[in-house]
């Protein structure tokens, strides 16, 4: 017969496949040998991602309750083979979405360390199996055994603003930013560790845009860590000023050009320079012109920008000679 697959997973011949993936979830968050040290561990971790991979296969198992493990594997009476790949950690990631036993454990829960209550409610330590009630990403992961359940309450997120150039909310960038936090250790220690957060900037983001890393604050034993969320501030800049997707420019115009016209050159976020040309009208203090496409790509469709949008301010002489205000007294209707 060889290995017994269900007892390696302590489940009924008869379990379901949820009973079988709760099963190999508690066991292989118990026996990972980055946490386990106990001699013999690594080996169980072996048979835990073995069994696993067999009972959840409805095809292996078909064939592993029929003949058992010698047919599994490949005895003359059948065409059909299997043979396990031999590395319980690639197992451990495909289930968990992660590698590390201890990003798992603030996942899932965490078997060996966590208090929970036995069926005639009593505390245990050290031998306890639950199961992950949800997945949802909420302040509060719940773990249960029988009728009684312990909640591992998550610390408040940690705020953290991220100051935006024009230029980099307008083209789009890459921002990586060194946090240092609290870490367990394959001993259960804490250790304090730097690592980089990389932020993938699109193209339009707004100011107020949240950016959350998940349980990338503090680890510590009886607290699921804090998200980390870094907050999108524009930056302030020397000649524009955003209002959304626009961008507002300030234009400083002489009272001369004002009146008698003149051609105003208008920067952009490019760096190209765009001519207006007033030749017939007058520019009046407060007057806006827009230039459509000249402003921050739409954050729903960078394909489209908003407008760059022109103020003019005119400026006023500090004095004038005598001989000017007759010539202006003389043009200048009442």
């Amino acid at each position: 017969m060889g290995k017994d697959y269900y007892k390696v997973l302590g489940v009924p011949g008869n379990a379901t496949n949820e009973q079988i993936k709760k099963a190999y979830r508690a066991l292989a968050l118990k026996f990972h040998p980055d946490k386990n040290k106990k001699r013999g561990a690594e080996e169980k971790f072996k048979d835990i991602a073995e069994a696993y991979e067999v009972l959840n296969d409805s095809k292996k198992r078909e064939v592993y309750d029929q003949a058992g493990e010698d047919r599994l594997k490949g005895s003359t009476e059948t065409t059909f083979t299997y043979q396990f790949h031999g590395d319980p950690r690639e197992t451990f990631a495909q289930f968990f979405g992660t590698s590390s036993v201890f990003q798992a454990w603030f996942t899932y829960g965490e078997p060996s360390r966590a208090s929970v209550f036995t069926n005639n409610g009593t505390a245990s330590r050290n031998d306890s199996c639950f199961s992950r009630e949800s997945r949802s990403q909420s302040k509060h992961s719940s773990f249960s055994r029988g009728d009684k359940a312990t909640n591992l309450e998550q610390d408040p997120p940690i705020e953290r603003d991220l100051f935006l150039s024009l230029e980099e909310v307008a083209e789009g960038c890459i921002k990586k930013i060194k946090i240092t936090r609290k870490v367990i250790q394959s001993d259960w220690s804490i250790a304090r560790e730097d690592k980089l957060l990389t932020m993938n900037v699109k193209p339009g983001w707004k100011t107020g845009t949240k950016i959350t890393f998940e349980k990338e604050g503090d680890q510590n034993m009886d607290r699921i860590p804090s998200d980390i969320v870094f907050i999108v501030r524009d930056k302030p800049h020397p000649i524009f000023q955003r209002e959304g997707s626009d961008i507002k420019y300030k234009a400083t115009v002489p009272l001369r050009h004002a009146l008698c016209g003149a051609v105003i050159y208008v920067p952009t976020l490019t760096g190209d320079r765009i001519p207006l040309s007033f030749t017939d009208e007058l520019i009046k203090p407060q007057m806006q012109r827009r230039i459509p496409g000249y402003g921050l790509p739409f954050p729903k469709d960078p394909s489209q920008k908003g407008d760059l949008i022109v103020v003019f301010d005119i400026v006023f002489p500090k004095s004038l000679h005598p001989n000017a205000k007759e010539i202006l007294r003389d043009a200048l209707p009442d």
